[in-house]
């Protein structure tokens, strides 16, 4: 019997796959190129090496700035950054110059790696192309990582404001990962296809699976579901992972008609809610596959909810995997019995995570190991999750609380209905009222017959009083709707020139 391999860090995670699976492909960019843990081995030593001459120390942050079709450049400066025992820092290459400014300048970077046709904002840090520090040396740097030490700060997509840094540590961010190769996650599969933009949550828990799990990871540099429909057929795709707004596109494109996706046996969304009509079309769509939800945050992570679409439980969150915890509790953090609503909470058996700089906000979210998700959402008899809403997005009209989510949910069961989003908008008696934007299929589709359907459906106080009719809705980098653009939109006397009454 043979000691099994004990991993503390990233880095000590890829030398074991490259130990172990040399010469197979980790990662693939969709008509790009490939990395194979021999080569993620050893390029990230040489890059490592070079960032240690340009001094580089244990602890420096350095920010990565790469775009959708450099994912293997990325995952080599990622790991060497942590190699030379510094503070990996993800930048997506979808990030406005000052957005991207705004973080470096926060962690206060020490340098920024980037792709080659990709200029950083000017900062108080050298800015090297990836390819250049690739003949800075060979071998393990001597560098001491330990599993304590920070790993990583990934920024939160500003949705409610500035961008927060939440770090991680290695031993957080290698919780759970398998040395074992016969036991890898997703071993039904040769080949998992996604689309999410590095510097995202998303994004890095499909970097994390390059590492950990058996297939190789296909990266779409931008999603469109022609094309992620053409690489699911032309790979065999066996693991698919999507957000909502993919799902959205993926479905309205009709292409789950025209194409051959039956090889997907394990279909996995993220980042938001599914409504339940999406859910079950989805589960239409792809009937070889099981539709999971995975329900956790930049900042919870690797804590999270499962839940494997059940028609009998269509609006479910599912329940706490891989060890961890869940709880709904008041506003003193007391838990709630089943059916109570309040505020989710989440707790991994891990290191926790932080945000950078910012022990004020970390005391006000991270509290002895838990995680406040910033939802409200209730429990049943049987420990599943039903998310309710934001607990921001929540709207008081009146002396009623109404939940967006529930009112989206009631919007796409219409058939003319493509995207919808919810939000509160001020009101002179009321406080605040609902307001809906929506994408139809149709421009036939007439707000009084949007009303009817929403009557057998909703109670009078959940009813949008506006509706926005849209082409698209606006999203940020995660697909993720930005409500506070929607509430300027839908909000003030402007507004109301644009909108009909519901």
């Amino acid at each position: 019997m043979t000691d099994t391999p004990v991993v503390r860090t990233v880095p000590d995670l890829l030398r074991l796959r490259a130990a172990q699976d040399p010469g197979r492909t980790a990662i693939e960019v969709a008509g790009g190129d490939a990395l194979t843990f021999e080569e993620w081995e050893r390029r990230s030593d040489a890059v490592a090496h070079g960032l240690l001459g340009l001094g580089v120390r244990p602890g420096d942050r350095v920010g990565l700035l790469f775009g959708g079709g450099d994912w293997t450049g990325f995952a080599v400066a990622y790991c060497a950054a942590q190699k030379a025992g510094a503070v990996a820092v993800p930048l997506s290459d979808r990030l406005a110059a000052p957005e991207a400014g705004y973080m470096l300048d926060h962690c206060s970077a020490s340098v920024v790696v980037h792709a080659e046709g990709l200029t950083p904002p000017a900062g108080p840090y050298p800015a090297v192309p990836a390819a250049r520090l690739e003949n800075g040396g060979e071998g393990p740097t001597g560098i001491r990582v330990r599993s304590g030490d920070l790993a990583q700060i990934l920024y939160t997509s500003g949705t409610t404001g500035r961008p927060k840094g939440v770090s991680a540590s290695h031993a957080n961010l290698v919780h759970g990962c398998e040395t074992r190769p016969k036991r890898r996650r997703f071993r039904h599969s040769e080949h998992l296809l996604h689309a999410f933009p590095i510097g995202t949550n998303a994004g890095q828990s499909m970097l994390m699976n390059a590492l950990d799990a058996y297939p190789t990871v296909v990266t779409l540099a931008r999603f469109t579901p022609g094309r992620f429909a053409r690489l699911i057929e032309s790979y065999r795709a066996g693991t698919v992972f999507v957000v909502p707004a993919m799902v959205i596109e993926l479905l309205n494109s009709g292409l789950h008609e025209r194409h051959d996706l039956s090889s997907v046996v394990l279909l996995g969304s993220s980042a938001a809610a599914l409504p339940p009509a999406l859910s079950a079309r989805l589960a239409a769509a792809f009937p070889n596959a099981t539709v999971t939800n995975y329900y956790t945050s930049t900042e919870a992570a690797p804590a999270q909810t499962i839940m494997i679409y059940d028609p009998a439980r269509p609006a479910a969150l599912g329940r706490p995997a891989f060890g961890g915890a869940l709880r709904v509790a008041d506003r003193e953090g007391r838990p709630l019995p089943p059916g109570e609503t309040g505020e989710i909470w989440l707790r991994s058996p891990a290191a926790t995570r932080s945000y950078y700089g910012d022990d004020r906000a970390s005391a006000e979210t991270f509290r002895d190991g838990w995680v406040r998700m910033g939802d409200v959402g209730h429990l049943d008899a049987d420990g599943y999750l039903y998310l309710d809403d934001r607990e921001s997005d929540v709207v008081k009209t009146g002396a009623f609380k109404v939940s967006t989510l529930q009112v989206e949910a009631a919007l796409y069961e219409h058939p003319q209905i493509k995207e919808a989003a919810v939000v509160g908008v001020a009101h002179q008696v009321l406080g605040t009222v609902l307001a809906a934007a929506v994408v139809p299929r149709s421009p036939d589709l007439s707000t009084g017959e949007l009303r009817a359907f929403l009557m057998d459906r909703l109670a009078r106080h959940e009813l949008p009083e506006r509706v926005l009719v849209m082409d698209t809705l606006p999203r940020n980098q995660s697909g993720k709707v930005i409500k506070g653009r929607l509430r300027e939109l839908l909000d003030g006397p402007a507004a109301q020139a644009r909108t009909e009454g519901a």
